[in-house]
């Protein structure tokens, strides 16, 4: 089934194999340290006018890596206050893990599901 585009009238095709790719390219930050945020904007900013829901997932893919980091950055003085950002940081890794392996499960499936503590960077 092909939705049609409003604004440029050109078909959106369904493609969830590349939406999994997208929420499973945030682990690369696992690997190379800052892949997560930077394949998924690139993934996102190329295609995003063409396949059927790749805005509004890649804008909650960044809106989450943005956050995670921001969190991070908040827990980085936070060690020194009895410890309590190496908790943090070590929370924030398994959230970081976790939820891009659910959601593009639920991508590949054809659901969307928002990612938890995220602040709303892009609408």
């Amino acid at each position: 089934m092909e939705v049609i585009n409003p604004d440029n009238t050109i078909p959106l095709r369904k493609d969830n194999q590349l939406l999994l790719i997208t929420h499973l390219s945030q682990l690369l930050t696992y690997v190379t340290g800052f892949g997560g945020l930077l394949v998924p904007i690139i993934i996102w900013a190329v295609n995003k006018d063409k396949i059927e829901g790749l805005d509004q997932h890649g804008k909650e893919i960044i809106n989450f890596q943005l956050s995670m980091i921001l969190f991070a950055l908040i827990c980085i003085p936070l060690i020194l206050v009895l410890g309590l950002g190496i908790l943090g940081l070590i929370i924030l890794g398994i959230i970081s893990f976790v939820f891009p392996i659910v959601n593009g499960i639920n991508a590949s499936n054809g659901n969307f599901s928002k990612y938890p503590f995220t602040i709303r960077f892009l609408q």
